[in-house]
C-alpha cells in the first residue's frame, strides 16, 4: 500500500489552502465577536475540504468496470450536515433573532472549503474576497439604506416607580439610539403597578439588537416589536 501518490501533494496543497482561508473568515468573526469564531470556521472550511478530497479522490482503488461512484453524494451531504450546524447558532429571543449572518458564514465557508477540495482554489479566493466585501463594506453601506425599522415601534413593559424608564432610555442613548415615547399607561398585575409605554427608536443599528438589550434589564417584564399599523 503505498502512503503517498502523484497527487498527494496537490490534494495536500488544497487542504492547506482551504485551511488558510477558513481561518481568514474566522478571524473577522472573532474580532466581530460572534459565537462561532476562528476556530469553527477553520474546521468547518478544512472538513469540507477533506470530505470533498476524499470523496473526488480516496476511492480510485476501487473504481472497476463493476463499480461507478458519485462524488457529488458526499458534497450534498456536507452541505446538508452544515445547514444542522448552522442552524446552531441561530437563536430567537422575544421578538429578535439572532446569529443569522454567522449561520450563513458557517454555511459560506463550508462552500470555500469544498471549492478547494475540489480543485478550484481560485473560486475559493474570490469567494473569500467577496465574503469579506459583503460582512465589510456592505455592512457599513446597510447602515444608510431606509430601514423598515424606522416604521416600527417597541412596546415596551416594565415595573413603574422604580426608575426603569430611565434605565431603558440609557441603554438607547448608549447603544446610538433617539428615543421618542409615544404614550404609556399604568396598569396592574397583581400587587405591583406596571407601566407599558410605546416607544420608537432612530437609530444605525437594528432594531432587534436593542430589544434584546432592554429584554435584559431590571424592572423590564416585556418587550415587543411591532408596525405602527399593527392593532
Amino acid at each position: 500500500m503505498k502512503l503517498a501518490t502523484s497527487s498527494t501533494w496537490t490534494e495536500l496543497l488544497l487542504l492547506l489552502i482551504a485551511f488558510v482561508l477558513s481561518m481568514v473568515i474566522g478571524i473577522e468573526r472573532q474580532v466581530r465577536q460572534k459565537s462561532a469564531g476562528m476556530r469553527t470556521h477553520t474546521l468547518v472550511g478544512t472538513g469540507a475540504a477533506l470530505f470533498t478530497l476524499v470523496s473526488g479522490f480516496g476511492f480510485s482503488s476501487v473504481l472497476g468496470t463493476d463499480v461507478n461512484l458519485d462524488p457529488s453524494r458526499i458534497a450534498a451531504q456536507i452541505v446538508s450536515g452544515v445547514g444542522f450546524l448552522g442552524a446552531g447558532v441561530i437563536f430567537m429571543r422575544r421578538d429578535a433573532v439572532r446569529g443569522l449572518t454567522t449561520a450563513a458564514t458557517i454555511w459560506m465557508t463550508a462552500a470555500i472549503g469544498m471549492a478547494c477540495g475540489a480543485g478550484m482554489p481560485v473560486l475559493a479566493v474570490a469567494a473569500t474576497v467577496l465574503h469579506l466585501v459583503a460582512v465589510g463594506p456592505f455592512a457599513r453601506l446597510g447602515r444608510f439604506l431606509p430601514s423598515p425599522d424606522r416604521r416600527r415601534i417597541v412596546t415596551v413593559r416594565y415595573d413603574d416607580g422604580n426608575g426603569v424608564l430611565r434605565s431603558i432610555l440609557s441603554t438607547a442613548t448608549s447603544m446610538g439610539f433617539e428615543a421618542s415615547v409615544l404614550g404609556t399607561e399604568v396598569h396592574r398585575d397583581g400587587d405591583r403597578p406596571q407601566v407599558r409605554a410605546a416607544m420608537r427608536f432612530s437609530g444605525r443599528l437594528p432594531l432587534q439588537n436593542l430589544v434584546i438589550a432592554l429584554g435584559e434589564l431590571d424592572g423590564v417584564t416585556g418587550v415587543r416589536l411591532r408596525n405602527d399599523d399593527d392593532d
